[in-house]
């Protein structure tokens, strides 16, 4: 009986696993049928997509082969040998921690070149070929005819111990045969190196059949310790940059202890004083500073952007109508002397020595500085020469003496040649000036005169005073023809200044 029992309970137990057993088959089924319902719509496209793409790649590849190995075919011996190289140069100086770039802060760029044309290639299956960038010693010759051995003997590791020597993407592709370096920085400096120099270099990852591809290297370089960019020079240097950003002036150092004594603390400050005294800012530096370094930097300072403006100053102490033109570091441009611009390279020593004396002057009394945008206003606004004129002559066709006469000058002259007894019939009233100055044709500037229309009272008057002078010469011999080019000549110098006069009020 009791076997019995035992054997029914045993079925039973079996019947249980297979129940069980074909419960998790239905529910691991389902499962299944689940995960496939909610996820087959998201990753059928994204495979779909993912092939699409590989295959386009492979196919382009494949073709871009077909038609280099036709190029090959038609013209075997030509570029079989190809070369990268750099296509901009690197902004020095370099500092550890902070992204290499080239000129003008751009992306430092490489190309794939055609050594025999000169011309980058963008045809050959290398022309969207995979790059490593590395470095080489300093020392590296980079102008010999060296080997892909000779690189690989010359490639700089990290020191033991310490961080990759290059942080960032060290891999770049080439598009139609260019590519840009990724953000790229130096994680040591360059001084524990035999040369102290560090060149950056770039090589092919991948390989081609019948094709040779020499690497790019750059120039050397230094790099240094990024604590040290917080003394790197400008290039070029800013006007209100602290003097010690100039070169072979370094921060807190003699030169810009000294400098900064003599109140010079700025790159403006000393363009300022070397225009003003080169001598005393030579003697601020001291013998310390040799000529070399001076020359360095001097040429640094000279490098720096002036804006236009340009700055218009008359002394009190000098003669009337002249005044020194000068720019925002006190560098002479010019004179203005009787309203006419004197270039500073067209000055004698003595004038150029009186206006350096006049621009010290203007600094002790900016409040009397006239500032102008640029020379062109300045000569618009002083000089009333418009923007398109430089120099033009007194154009005196079409006048005669009788047109004059609105401003009292013909009835002075009757007047004058009368007294002397001197005017006769034969003195023709209707000769120009430009008659009488054919040979002072340089005597005026048209700007000076045209454009203006004087109140016949004040020129009468000033002509009043200058023919009450000319009559008590008149009993002395001079011809008619004098009186009358004297008379002519005095009354455009009259005419001239009180013109010029009325515009400067």
């Amino acid at each position: 009986m009791s076997q019995k029992r035992e054997f029914e309970e045993a079925k039973g137990g079996a019947s249980e696993d297979k129940r069980r057993r074909f419960k998790s088959v239905v529910q691991e089924v389902m499962r299944l049928q689940t995960v496939k319902h909610f996820l087959e719509p998201v990753l059928e496209p994204l495979i779909r997509k993912v092939v699409k793409e590989e295959v386009e790649l492979a196919l382009g590849k494949h073709l871009a082969g077909i038609k280099w190995i036709c190029e090959k075919e038609t013209h075997p011996l030509e570029s079989r040998n190809l070369q990268l190289k750099f296509l901009n140069n690197l902004s020095l100086p370099v500092f550890t921690s902070a992204r290499i770039e080239g000129d003008e802060g751009q992306a430092i760029r490489f190309g794939l070149i055609d050594p025999s044309t000169g011309q980058i290639v963008s045809s050959s299956p290398a022309s969207s070929a995979k790059l490593e960038v590395f470095v080489v010693e300093g020392d590296f010759d980079s102008d010999s005819d060296w080997a892909t051995e000779d690189i690989r003997n010359n490639i700089v590791r990290e020191r033991e111990g310490k961080k990759p020597l290059l942080n960032g993407n060290v891999f770049a592709v080439l598009n139609d045969g260019i590519g840009v370096m990724d953000e790229i920085s130096f994680t040591d400096n360059s001084s524990w190196t035999r040369s102290r120099k560090f060149r950056l270099g770039v090589r092919m990852v991948d390989q081609f059949d019948f094709v040779k591809i020499r690497e790019a290297i750059t120039e050397s370089f230094v790099v240094r310790d990024h604590r040290g960019e917080l003394y790197k020079k400008h290039h070029p240097p800013s006007l209100f940059d602290e003097v010690w950003r100039l070169e072979k002036i370094g921060k807190d150092g003699a030169f810009h202890k000294r400098l900064n004594c003599s109140n010079i603390n700025t790159v403006k400050d000393f363009l300022t004083h070397f225009h003003l005294n080169t001598s005393k800012l030579r003697q601020v530096l001291g013998t310390g500073m040799s000529s070399k370094m001076w020359e360095i930097t001097l040429d640094h300072a000279r490098s720096c952007v002036l804006d236009s403006s340009v700055h218009v100053y008359q002394a009190p102490g000098f003669q009337k109508k002249t005044a020194v033109v000068f720019n925002v570091v006190a560098q002479v441009l010019g004179l203005l002397v009787d309203f006419q611009y004197i270039p500073a390279e067209k000055l004698s020593e003595i004038e150029k020595a009186q206006a350096e004396v006049m621009v010290i002057d203007a600094l002790s009394h900016l409040n009397e500085v006239i500032s102008y945008d640029d020379e062109v206003s300045m000569m618009r606004n002083v000089l009333n020469v418009s923007a398109s004129q430089s120099r033009v002559g007194i154009d005196y066709s079409g006048l005669s003496l009788t047109s004059l006469d609105g401003y009292g000058f013909v009835s002075n002259l009757h007047n004058t040649a009368e007294c002397s007894g001197q005017y006769s019939d034969d003195v023709d009233m209707e000769v120009t000036p430009h008659g009488l100055y054919e040979d002072y044709d340089n005597l005026w500037n048209c700007s000076q005169i045209l454009g203006f229309e004087e109140p016949q009272s004040e020129l009468q008057n000033a002509l009043d005073d200058f023919m009450s002078q000319k009559n008590a010469l008149v009993g002395k011999a001079h011809s008619k023809r004098w009186t009358k080019l004297f008379s002519v000549s005095k009354w455009l110098s009259v005419f001239k200044y009180v013109t010029v006069r009325k515009n400067m009020k």
